[in-house]
């Protein structure tokens, strides 16, 4: 079962302050963190030097006892501490490549389409009655008149440059493949592993909701005796699930020069308070500068639908709080309706791999959506509440809204996705009109997205029509510009529709 954390800063209360102005439990911690940052550290290099081979944790947890004077449980702290630190470096090394190669593969593929098309704009010229083409150059050549250089000889120097950057991401990558794996241990950071068949679930390390008591270990005992108290209160929280019984395992860090507290544990399970999808949902669109909602019954049709405005270039501080913000009043919607939350399933891994080769604005843009941070946070507030979150596959969701429900409703293209994206967490149809299906030519038998991908291509071609989100609404029948747009394709010298007719 998945587990949750509670953090506060340590306090210190006035009544166990020393002349120095500290806690004597934070003079522990400090002294104490010295040691266990040694043991960490040798646990580190042991396991990282056994290469393939068994680690025998009980002789090593006895290896640590003999030499650092810990206790048992607190030698398992060590251990644990020292397998997660490896564990997160090769899952951090494994991102780190995977991540480089995938702008690896971007540079390439910029490289191949570039030098192409300096070849077919160069082989245009090449043409002796180029002039009277019909169809134009790919990349037709131009110059600026402040330098005197072209177009053809920047595109060449950012090439030539591109190479070079190919270059060293594939030196990068190689060394990553082959250098040994580097361990970070912090200086100031305690573990102490709790089990549910302790005493308040940890043996070294007791809280009773307000005090909180910890086992010093022998090679502390003559500075702090054999037990080091304090008073740490409570982890206030409106919807608390720390339980009373079970496994809590401590862990102590310093953050901005203070001691930190934090408590690990298996959650209470909150009772469910939302419905079965089949009776009603809400969908969400996220974008950089809004949260389209729109709340769907149990027969598909819109009820309520709203937006929720997000502000751009904040602080990290800010950026959270609003984000906080937004999933406390998607909270509140769920649970005034007692329906789920339906949203998209979207990676942005492989788009921000390939941000060199895109413009700024896109890149600043993307590289300032915190769009995974923001769903890690609905899904806590949503659970902590007994609210669900369904996630669904964004194919064609926003085409779908612009196209069907954008200019019905009279709505925001982020509110039309998410009708859509509420419907397809409802399992309910997304057929496209009859009239745009017929001229498409869409197979009945394929998946209703095959019809989407051809109508998406449709979309494109019709140059002048759609240029912006709200051309969709002055186009009063797509069936009438799909027929245009499938005429004017031609297949061997017919159109389509005459092709097919044939």
């Amino acid at each position: 079962m998945s587990t949750l954390t509670y953090c506060k800063g340590l306090p210190t209360p006035l009544d166990e302050l020393n002349s120095l102005g500290f806690t004597k439990l934070e003079m522990f911690l400090a002294a104490y963190a010295t040691e266990f940052h040694k043991a960490v550290c040798q646990t580190v290099n042991h396991l990282l030097s056994l290469g393939d081979k068994k680690f025998d944790k009980s002789g090593w947890n006895t290896h640590i006892q003999n030499k650092y004077g810990f206790l048992k449980r607190q030698a398992n702290g060590v251990i644990s501490s020292a397998i997660g630190k490896i564990d997160s470096a090769k899952e951090c090394r494994v991102n780190h490549i995977k991540q480089l190669e995938g702008k690896l593969k971007s540079a390439l593929e910029w490289v191949k389409k570039s030098l192409k098309k300096l070849l077919l704009a160069e082989k245009f010229y090449l043409k002796p009655n180029w002039i009277n083409s019909k169809t134009g150059c790919n990349y037709p050549l131009s110059c600026w008149l402040s330098d005197a250089l072209t177009n053809w000889q920047a595109l060449r120097k950012n090439i030539h440059h591109k190479k070079r950057y190919i270059a060293k991401l594939q030196k990068q990558i190689a060394h990553l493949k082959k250098a040994p794996l580097r361990v970070k241990v912090p200086k100031s950071d305690i573990f102490l592993v709790g089990s549910k068949d302790e005493t308040c679930g940890n043996q070294v390390c007791q809280w009773d909701g307000d005090l909180i008591t910890i086992r010093v270990p022998k090679c502390l005992e003559s500075n702090f005796g054999t037990h080091v108290q304090s008073k740490i209160g409570n982890f206030e929280r409106k919807n608390s699930r720390l339980p009373t019984s079970g496994a809590k395992t401590w862990h102590f860090y310093r953050k901005d020069g203070k001691w930190t507290v934090a408590v690990q544990f298996t959650p209470i399970k909150v009772k469910k308070r939302t419905l079965d999808i089949k009776w009603g949902a809400i969908g969400i669109d996220i974008n950089p500068s809004s949260i389209g909602w729109a709340y769907i019954d149990y027969q598909g049709n819109l009820k309520l639908q709203g937006q929720i405005p997000l502000q751009q270039g904040l602080p990290k501080g800010k950026q959270q709080a609003q984000l906080v913000n937004a999933c406390l009043k998607l909270a509140i919607l769920a649970d005034t309706f007692a329906c789920p939350i339906v949203a998209e399933n979207i990676d942005f891994t492989i788009k921000k791999q390939q941000l060199r080769e895109k413009g700024n604005q896109y890149a600043r843009m993307l590289s300032g959506w915190a769009y995974s941070r923001f769903f890690e946070l609905l899904a806590s507030i949503l659970s902590n509440r007994g609210l669900r979150l369904v996630h669904v596959n964004p194919a064609y969701s926003s085409l779908l809204g612009c196209v069907k429900y954008m200019k019905m409703y009279g709505l925001p293209s982020d509110v039309a996705a998410a009708i859509v994206i509420a419907r397809r967490g409802m399992k309910l149809s997304e057929r496209m009109p009859r009239s745009v299906s017929a001229y498409l030519g869409v197979n009945p038998r394929k998946h209703v997205w095959s019809g989407l991908s051809k109508f998406n291509n449709t979309v494109v071609r019709t140059g002048n029509v759609v240029k912006s989100r709200h051309d969709y609404f002055v186009i009063p029948n797509w069936g009438v510009v799909v027929k245009d747009v499938v005429e004017r394709v031609t297949v061997k010298g017919k159109s389509r529709a005459v092709s097919k007719q044939a």
